[in-house]
């Protein structure tokens, strides 16, 4: 069952919904379509400064990193320069005949003994000139990869910077977009009241709830090539290529088989999309989106979710990219056989055909 009852608070909120409203919260489609438009701003608000504070940590954190790597390149520079000025002096005694003497000494050699004595002692000599210029080489490698990890986090840290800019622009947009419409109402009162009670509903009840179903999907979605394992009769092999066909009829199946959330929940394959939709205890969940075959960082084929729609609301693109970066309902071809590798993704039809390719 959902897990409404959070607090006395947020039910007295919802009461008094229902009664300026004579509909409750739980219900939340809109009567019209300026009232949607300004609940989906407004969630969207909620949304967007969540997305603020991500950035601002993630710029912090980033520029944390880079006060740290440059602390790091300073005691790298000082090693190198030592290792480096080690590593003069042995290159300049090979190149200027210096080592020379060794070579004559070892010639002079007038008895076996002396000779094997001259062979360790010139070993150790060289052993050790290698690995002054090893040492070298290391620091001056590792200084090198930390003055390009700086570089590269700068750049990251003006694209978060910018992101930033862009996401504060954003909002503040929206905020006054949302205050100009609501001066022109004349139930401006019972509207806030309304958008107040359906952003506590959101951040109380319907962002768990749309987590939580995310979640079922990403356990699901790990037990596929198991699953697709126990029924060979979705697969086809011609020739070097192996074709896995699975109607939405079957996936859904297996869904339901995976966790009980799913009873109230279906998969639809429409033209290259796929549509999932459910409704239970007065909460409707629809997501659309498309599976993509992807190759960096591996052969995957990944669920990129185009549109998030929460009780009739439209929830904006940060809370898509939150989700799909938390929940991960890709899959993976090597899963399923080690050797084999994803060559397309094909929605139609109601089916849902991967190609794949042995790998030789």
């Amino acid at each position: 069952m959902l897990r409404i009852a959070r607090s006395p608070a947020l039910w007295l909120a919802l009461l008094c919904t229902v009664w300026l409203l004579g509909s409750t919260v739980s219900q939340a489609e809109p009567s019209d379509e300026e009232t949607r438009k300004l609940l989906e701003k407004s969630l969207s608000v909620i949304e967007i400064d969540k997305e603020i504070e991500r950035v601002s940590r993630e710029k912090d954190e980033l520029a944390q990193q880079i006060g740290q790597l440059e602390l790091d390149i300073e005691n790298k520079e000082s090693a190198v320069a030592d290792h480096q000025e080690a590593a003069g002096r042995v290159l300049r005694a090979y190149y200027m005949g210096e080592r020379d003497s060794l070579l004559t000494a070892l010639l002079s050699a007038d008895n076996l003994n002396s000779l094997l004595s001259m062979l360790d002692y010139f070993g150790l000599i060289f052993s050790h000139d290698r690995d002054v210029l090893n040492k070298y080489k290391t620091e001056y490698q590792q200084l090198t990869s930390s003055r390009n990890s700086v570089v590269q986090q700068r750049q990251r840290l003006d694209q978060v910077g910018n992101n930033l800019i862009a996401q504060r622009a954003r909002l503040v947009a929206l905020q006054q977009d949302i205050d100009s419409n609501m001066s022109k109402r004349n139930d401006s009162e019972r509207m806030q009241l309304l958008i107040d009670e359906m952003s506590n509903f959101w951040e109380n009840v319907g962002l768990y709830e749309v987590r939580h179903y995310f979640g079922a999907l990403a356990d699901a979605m790990q037990q596929l090539p198991g699953w697709l394992k126990n029924n060979p009769s979705l697969a086809q092999f011609k020739g070097l290529e192996y074709n896995i066909t699975i109607p939405e009829e079957a996936l859904n199946e297996f869904l339901r088989e995976q966790n009980e959330l799913f009873n109230n929940f279906s998969f639809v394959f429409g033209d290259g999309e796929v549509a999932v939709q459910g409704k239970r205890d007065g909460l409707e969940i629809a997501i659309t989106g498309r599976y993509v075959l992807e190759n960096d960082p591996v052969n995957a084929i990944r669920f990129h979710v185009g549109e998030l729609v929460f009780n009739g609301l439209t929830l904006p693109d940060t809370t898509k990219k939150a989700l799909e970066e938390e929940f991960d309902l890709g899959f993976y071809p090597k899963n399923l056989i080690s050797f084999i590798q994803a060559k397309s993704v094909n929605i139609a039809d109601g089916k849902l055909t991967v190609k794949l390719k042995l790998e030789l």
